[in-house]
């Protein structure tokens, strides 16, 4: 028998070499190269995008912005940018039990009642998916489902069926019979995507794959899957939570990074249209180290609340620690505190928290971080109705922050009467209920807090978070 030729293949690029080495030389990543069998050369009908039997001009190109396949829940459009788009490719990622294969079953079904669906698995047999339709009380009877993993044969299903929309279940265990290599590993996963990918712009069929997630968080295969696909989307399932967070990283037809909000019930996914209420649930009384904040997702303010705790070391050295938000950005947030309003936490604890699982990745919420340290360390709460958003920079300026307006109108709604924002984000005219108290330093901004302590008569004031000067 002929000896098998083995590759070894990047899992971040895909690229192939010919024997193990520590570092890849199409990526620069290290002790990413993973054994497989080498792929089998043959002449494929065209590359990612299809197969174009001819130039033409671009001013000639007709398009499809009108033609959009509404999914039926308007969370999962708002990420998708409007709609699923004919010929695109939209992968899922997801840990496992997060509801990934529960929420495009639900897609599917309700879509199945107008247009040619097909829904392929290849991890669920076909009476586990009857089950789960039963147990959601999905409707069944204009579904075609199918179990294969098999590429070649899910093409011929498609050129049979024709549907508008295909969901793949998982592209992991999808195989390339062209391909020795096993189920999952760099090679097929490859292969079978571009395959899928190539069969989606040739036939305008939207596919759907499923992906899953490694221990790190991160989407498994190779890095050049996300290359090839439209969409990417991962679907986030904070622990003990019944609410699911859909966050796009990509998307060539729409907004990247917009998120779509789920909570699951026994009956399924069911739309949450009003997040922020979802993460105010304070208590009655204010708490110290507890502040508002407005982060902007996507296309839509969200109100987020912000914890810090701040508490003496114990022994050794002072801990750091952030949920939600980025670590690097806590500690660069205590140095200018340090700095520019003369409050050292070098003998203190400092966690951080954004409540109810939401990650913070804009720099918005960089204030209400600093009032919030301050007020756990001085153990003085601040007002209830206070929302507070703007970037801090190293010299101690409040900088402005995209859409205040909007932020202010957003918090409003809620039934928040003050807000602190950067002076450039000072509104010309008044927003609703709230007083907007613009700032341009971190100094003027703990001074807002001292008057607003003295107005209404809050418990203590923070006027003692800048007693301690540097040495």
């Amino acid at each position: 028998m002929a000896k098998e030729k083995v590759a070894f293949v990047c899992r971040d690029c895909g690229a192939e070499h010919g024997k193990w080495q520590g570092q890849c030389a199409a990526c620069g990543q290290w002790n990413t190269l993973r054994e497989s069998a080498a792929p089998t050369r043959r002449a494929t009908a065209g590359g990612y995008a299809g197969a174009v039997p001819k130039a033409a001009k671009l001013s000639e190109v007709g398009t499809a912005d009108g033609a959009r396949l509404q999914s039926g829940l308007g969370e999962l459009d708002r990420v998708l940018g409007g709609g699923f788009v004919p010929g695109s490719v939209v992968l899922v990622g997801g840990d496992p039990g997060a509801g990934k294969s529960t929420l495009l079953l639900q897609v599917a079904t309700a879509l199945a009642r107008t247009q040619p669906v097909l829904y392929v698995s290849g991890e669920e047999s076909l009476e586990q998916i009857a089950a789960r339709a039963r147990r959601l009380g999905l409707p069944a009877d204009a579904l075609t489902v199918a179990a294969e993993t098999l590429v070649e044969r899910v093409a011929r299903l498609l050129d049979a069926h024709r549907p508008r929309l295909a969901i793949v279940d998982s592209i992991q265990v999808m195989r390339v019979g062209t391909s020795e290599s096993p189920p999952g590993s760099v090679t097929q996963v490859r292969e079978a995507a571009a395959e899928l990918v190539r069969l989606a712009k040739t036939s305008g069929v939207t596919v759907v794959l499923v992906g899953h997630v490694t221990k790190e968080g991160n989407l498994a295969g190779p890095k050049v899957l996300e290359h090839m696909i439209d969409c990417f989307m991962m679907l986030d399932a904070a622990a003990g939570s019944r609410f699911r967070m859909l966050r796009g990283h990509k998307n060539r037809f729409g907004a990247v990074n917009e998120l779509g909000m789920f909570a699951m019930t026994e009956l399924g996914m069911r739309e949450v249209t009003n997040p922020s209420a979802i993460f105010l649930q304070r208590p009655e009384q204010p708490s110290p180290g507890s502040v508002v904040t407005v982060t902007w997702e996507g296309t839509r303010p969200l109100l987020v609340e912000i914890q810090a705790l701040v508490d003496t070391v114990q022994g050794g050295f002072p801990k750091r620690v952030a949920v939600g938000l980025d670590p690097q950005r806590l500690a660069m947030h205590l140095a200018v505190l340090h700095r520019h309003a003369g409050v050292s936490l070098a003998d203190q604890d400092v966690f951080a928290n954004v409540v109810g699982g939401v990650r913070v990745a804009e720099t918005g919420a960089d204030l209400a971080v600093q009032l919030a340290t301050v007020s756990s360390f001085r153990n003085r709460a601040l007002p209830k109705d206070l929302v507070v958003f703007g970037e801090l920079g190293l010299t101690g300026e409040v900088r402005p922050v995209a859409n205040g307006q909007d932020r202010i109108r957003e918090a409003g709604k809620h039934g928040f009467t003050r807000a602190i924002v950067p002076r450039a984000n000072r509104p010309r005219t008044p927003v609703g209920n709230v007083r907007a108290v613009p700032v341009a330093t971190l100094r003027e901004a703990l001074d807002a807090i001292d008057a607003g302590d003295q107005d209404t008569g809050a418990a203590g004031a923070l006027a003692s978070a800048r007693s301690t000067r540097r040495a």
